[in-house]
């Protein structure tokens, strides 16, 4: 999502940093560049101003003008700057008797109803019970959406049709969740096109009857400063605890998410990062504004790769790897596991430098090639992935046929494969030839 801005941003910095000593003009029109960088992804006006001058101010003291990597300085500074904007960590509030009461608002195409699914997953996951409750009868397809998504997921669903009114549902949800020691009760109520009187009365019923320990916004934020309006007007109304912003994967400019939590003061909790019903993660600041600054986010990388990767295979295919003994079984398997973990494109963002150094040098590196990859080894046997060496010229044409690509795709695979293996045996010889067996380069790192 803010790809752009984090390129124009490293413009700048790159910019500050081809000057050495900078002075206060050099810092003048750095600022000016940022500002505009900023509002061009839709960053609310007054939260630009205020970010820019608490950066100006700091950036021309002292700590900078004297430093021997001014640049370096300016960006740690925007760093800080940028995290105080995104607020505080804060997590969803379970503390007191159960059940505790959730409820979710926002507007009709926000992805509420999904939101809801994926929360109550997260919780789950983290040892709840929880009780989704179907409370939007204006939209009938989303009580069969949410009762879908919870038989998929094994996760209950309180469900009276459309002829009760909702206030009344999310009541006995509640009651029900009570009797049976669900933990948490997480209600979906509806949402309009756009908001309206009778939405917000019917929403301070539904708080008023089953008093929530959290009400959080769930807002898309691909709709920009019309998503910062949304937020300050349910805030008025039925006191906001928390933001679930959705869509933080698609291609808007991002400035709703910077914008949100400086405008309301309420904090960001949850971002969704794609269609997948485990596809939301607890909101990090730091982490998002090394996103946004192009510093990568490593500790949420190592986060998804311990989610959804199976621990023994991985450490069984390092230690083949390190042997010289890995083979297209073994590549095929790691692929599939890191596919679980999303798309390409994002887990290179995570890594510092890795997707300016992907998008400058190496932009085939994609998504669509990595299936590519997939479909010419999976059109393989058993026994030609543990030995590419016996691929000849007809094997060749029918893997080619059979995954929809080229005999010149499959040679390019079986070559740029057969130089990685070369490679990697002679690594692992070196390493075994020094102390401890450990792989060369990395004193930490054992041979297995």
């Amino acid at each position: 999502m803010f790809e752009t801005l984090t390129e124009k941003l490293q413009t700048v910095f790159d910019n500050l940093s081809r000057r050495g000593k900078l002075t206060e003009a050099d810092v003048d029109a750095a600022m000016r560049e940022v500002r505009l960088a900023l509002l061009e992804a839709d960053v609310n006006y007054k939260v630009v101003k205020d970010l820019v001058a608490r950066v100006k101010e700091r950036a021309v003291g002292a700590e900078v003008m004297k430093s021997l990597t001014p640049a370096q300085q300016v960006v740690k500074i925007v760093h800080e700057e940028l995290i105080a904007t995104l607020g505080q960590p804060a997590k969803l509030d379970l503390s007191g008797p159960t059940p505790h009461v959730v409820m979710l608002v926002g507007l009709q195409g926000s992805g509420k109803t999904t939101t809801a699914a994926k929360l109550a997953l997260h919780l789950r996951k983290s040892g709840q019970r929880p009780l989704l409750v179907a409370a939007d009868t204006y939209r009938p397809a989303a009580i069969h959406q949410l009762e879908v998504l919870g038989k998929q997921l094994d996760i209950p669903v309180h469900s009276e049709g459309d002829k009760v009114p909702p206030p009344q549902i999310c009541a006995n949800a509640v009651r029900r969740a009570r009797e049976s020691a669900y933990t948490v009760v997480i209600m979906d109520t509806a949402g309009r096109l756009q908001i309206n009187e009778d939405m917000m009365r019917e929403l301070e019923q539904i708080k008023q009857l089953t008093k929530p320990q959290e009400v959080l916004l769930v807002a898309d934020a691909m709709t920009g400063q019309q998503a910062v309006n949304v937020a300050k007007t349910f805030h008025e109304r039925v006191g906001l605890t928390g933001l679930i912003l959705t869509k933080m994967d698609g291609d808007a400019r991002g400035g709703a998410a910077i914008s949100m939590r400086e405008v309301t003061n309420v904090p960001i909790k949850f971002v969704g990062v794609g269609e997948k019903v485990d596809a939301l993660e607890v909101f990090h600041p730091d982490r998002m504004a090394g996103r946004i600054l192009g510093m990568g986010d490593v500790l949420s990388l190592i986060e998804k790769a311990q989610a959804t990767m199976d621990e023994e295979k991985t450490r069984s295919a390092a230690q083949r790897l390190m042997k010289g003994e890995f083979d297209l079984e073994d590549f095929l398997g790691q692929m599939q596991q890191m596919r679980k973990m999303g798309p390409l494109s994002q887990l290179l963002d995570m890594i510092p430098g890795m997707g300016r150094l992907t998008k400058e040098i190496a932009p085939e590196v994609t998504d669509k090639q990595m299936k590519q990859i997939e479909a010419i080894i999976s059109s393989m046997t058993r026994e030609e992935r543990r030995r590419p060496e016996i691929i000849n010229a007809s094997r060749k044409r029918r893997i080619a046929r059979g995954s929809g690509t080229t005999v010149q795709d499959v040679n390019e695979l079986l070559s740029q494969f057969k130089q990685a293996q070369r490679l990697m045996k002679q690594l692992a010889a070196q390493g075994k030839g020094r102390r401890g067996g450990r792989f060369p380069g990395f004193p930490g790192l054992p041979l297995g």
